[in-house]
């Protein structure tokens, strides 16, 4: 008889996790407390980033941090609760984000990433997904030579210790690949492996329908509500509890509260984002990022999205949009925008851990419970990566990536 296995999350993480589960023959159950991919995995900029080899570190240069503490920048947001709440873990993540302890965050990460795109090529085609998907890369703009120069540099290194091609582009060959960009730019470092989504919901909305055509079963129900029951879990649904052998917590920035319940105490926390529309997604051909001032515009199919970059805030505070104020300034010095779309800005969280890698494995003290969380600015990126590796660590096969890095264990 097949193994019974809950799946808690919905986001691409999740979802991801309960096709590669069900492909290795587990009775998968996947649950949420609303429709898949309409949480974290909705709201950001659509990118399967296959350059995205090294993991954000905490930032070091004493400008930076200086205009972050005034307030002056577009790329980070603080709430005075949030950093008291999140000091004990950001302070790990800036003892972590030291260059040694990048570089070996970084060796663990691009092992992930180097298969983000192999793994999503099958779930595209099997969902019926290709309409969503635009394979011409990603662009970072540069408004000054000096950090163009330095980011060539960079990419070169990158390219060559990682195989993530590029292209760098100058002033001349950025304006004619973008020419609806008016403001005179320095050039661009034009990556060619990452991979656009229109519609990033949609897309984990279509590997959810190839999960229940395939015989899997989606419930709306409360995580929360997670309990052993005998030798196996139980959860509260919508149709009643359900009981399952085994399962899964991908709950991305939602973890950290069941977890504490259970027991765990791992340095974790979240970097909030927003989004909002504009009309004008016909005049940006490729998603770009303005390096320089920490915001991304990426055509959708509702128009061009505008995405923030962190801000460090309790989950449930209110919303303070102000980085999208400054972003939309900032992308209006580059592009006409025009009026935004009449809807109220998008917001939502990242689950970030202190040393930059996801929590992927055994949960230490529960049998049968397993975590797949954590996985920062690149969950949409890594969703089918994280379902393939935990499960095959829950089947028990020899995993083709080796999980040691990733492992719960390592924070208790």
């Amino acid at each position: 008889m097949a193994s019974s296995i809950l799946v808690l999350g919905a986001g691409m993480v999740g979802t991801c996790t309960a096709l590669h589960l069900q492909q290795r023959g587990f009775l998968v159950t996947l649950l949420d407390r609303s429709a898949p991919g309409q949480e974290t995995s909705f709201g950001n900029a659509g990118l399967i980033q296959r350059e995205a080899v090294e993991p954000y570190a905490f930032p070091r240069e004493v400008g930076f941090m200086l205009r972050v503490a005034l307030g002056r920048g577009a790329e980070v947001h603080w709430h005075a609760r949030g950093l008291w709440q999140m000091a004990t873990a950001l302070g790990r993540y800036f003892h972590h984000s030291r260059p040694l302890g990048h570089a070996q965050a970084t060796q663990a990460y691009s092992r992930l990433i180097a298969h983000a795109t192999a793994e999503h090529a099958p779930l595209i085609a099997a969902a019926g997904a290709e309409d969503l998907v635009v394979r011409e890369g990603f662009r970072f703009l540069f408004r000054s030579p000096q950090a163009l120069q330095q980011a060539v540099q960079h990419a070169r290194q990158l390219e060559d210790q990682y195989g993530v091609r590029h292209h760098a582009e100058d002033a001349a060959a950025l304006a004619a690949s973008e020419p609806a960009l008016r403001a005179p730019l320095a050039g661009a470092v034009h990556w060619l492996d990452p991979w656009a989504v229109r519609d990033p919901g949609a897309l984990v909305t279509r590997y959810a329908e190839l999960f229940v055509a395939r015989g899997g079963r989606v419930l709306t129900g409360d995580a929360l509500t997670l309990q052993s029951a005998g030798s196996g879990w139980s959860v509260l649904t919508g149709q009643g509890r359900v009981d399952a052998q085994q399962a899964v917590l991908a709950l991305g920035p939602w973890a950290d509260g069941v977890i504490r319940s259970l027991g765990y105490r791992f340095p974790l926390f979240i970097k909030r984002g927003y989004h909002q529309h504009y009309p004008s997604a016909a005049a940006v051909r490729q998603p770009m990022l303005d390096a320089e001032c920490g915001y991304v515009l990426a055509p959708m199919q509702r128009g061009l999205r505008l995405t923030t970059g962190a801000e460090f805030a309790p989950i449930d505070a209110p919303p303070t949009p102000v980085q999208l104020t400054k972003a939309d300034a900032l992308a209006r010095e580059l592009l006409d925008l025009g009026q935004p779309l009449p809807e109220p800005p998008w917001l939502g969280a990242r689950p970030c851990t202190a040393d930059m890698l996801p929590v992927m494995g055994p949960a230490p003290r529960h049998k049968g419970l397993w975590f797949n969380f954590g996985h920062a600015h690149q969950g949409f990126t890594l969703g089918p990566v994280a379902g393939r590796l935990l499960a095959e660590m829950i089947q028990g096969e020899h995993t083709w990536i080796d999980p040691a890095p990733y492992l719960p264990s390592r924070f208790v």
